[in-house]
């Protein structure tokens, strides 16, 4: 990109001594739309670029989600970690259809970079967190220091976070976490209707944006840290198969200490579970973070 777009500021509250801010701007790489993004810096007196923790929400969600109910800021503020929380689509693009279904179109981004001719001028989720987001924060001025970056998120955003992890080429990120991701998105309805959907090569295509065709590839050292519930009507359903990631994960030679899939017994797919666990996902990046 050329000159990085201006952001505006929408909100700013304070929470744990620290400030979450809403900002928003215009989107090179989402078409020119306006994308909004909250940040949460803890109280930093000396102005010190911090580590962040990127954080991804799930189907028929927004930036407003996880900053909401995700129960993170306790515990990111007595670690000094601040939280980015990007939307989990574009808004307003005029796809024909985009708003038909909660499960593809708006608020159902994929974290992907859509090939479809009628999608790739504007869902590209996957460039937007990993080099748009990173570009237009530091060109605004705010502390965060991107070589200290991991990322986790839940649901569809679970499967954001595994995939731009173990997919990332410089290791952008130091660590990943995931609340009952969508872990292997070629085999599940989901996967399938969002893959078939924004990629011209369909679920051949979506191969490359499935953690568990990812794991499965991988050799170099990876963190990982996966929580399930077993009373989640979507893993029921055959949507979620934590179960495939961790056969793939084990059959490529990752141990318990590099990859870590744990089942809760009898909590949900909602975010009362996501904040049962928010502490161990946060102190679990805290240990890379902080490196």
């Amino acid at each position: 990109m050329s000159a990085k777009p201006a952001l505006e500021k929408i909100s700013s509250t304070r929470v744990f001594e620290g400030e979450l801010t809403k900002y928003k701007f215009k989107s090179a790489v989402l078409g020119g739309l306006d994308a909004q993004f909250n940040i949460f810096m803890p109280s930093n007196a000396s102005n010190a670029k911090l580590p962040v923790l990127v954080y991804l929400a799930g189907l028929t969600c927004t930036e407003d989600n996880g900053a909401q109910k995700g129960g993170f800021f306790g515990v990111a503020a007595s670690q000094n970690i601040a939280i980015l929380f990007p939307d989990t689509s574009p808004r307003g693009a005029g796809v024909p259809g985009e708003d038909d279904d909660w499960d593809f179109g708006t608020g159902a981004g994929f974290y992907l970079d859509a090939t479809k001719p009628e999608y790739a001028k504007h869902y590209n989720m996957a460039s937007h967190i990993t080099t748009e987001l990173p570009q237009v924060i530091e060109a605004a001025g705010i502390p965060i220091d991107f070589k200290r970056q991991s990322i986790f998120g839940h649901s569809m955003g679970g499967h954001g976070a595994l995939t731009l992890y173990l997919s990332s080429k410089t290791k952008q990120y130091r660590s990943a976490s995931a609340f009952s991701p969508i872990a292997n998105p070629s085999k599940c309805p989901w996967g399938e209707k969002a893959f078939k959907g924004y990629l011209a090569g369909g679920i051949a295509e979506g191969s490359k944006y499935d953690a568990t065709e990812l794991i499965s590839k991988a050799s170099d050292p990876v963190h990982i840290l996966i929580d399930y519930g077993t009373g989640d009507n979507f893993y029921k359903q055959g949507q979620l198969l934590p179960e495939s990631f961790l056969k793939a994960a084990r059959d490529a030679g990752y141990d318990e200490f590099q990859v870590r899939v744990r089942s809760q017994e009898a909590y949900d797919h909602s975010y009362y579970f996501i904040s049962t666990f928010a502490s161990d996902h946060i102190h679990f990046h805290a240990n890379f973070l902080k490196a």
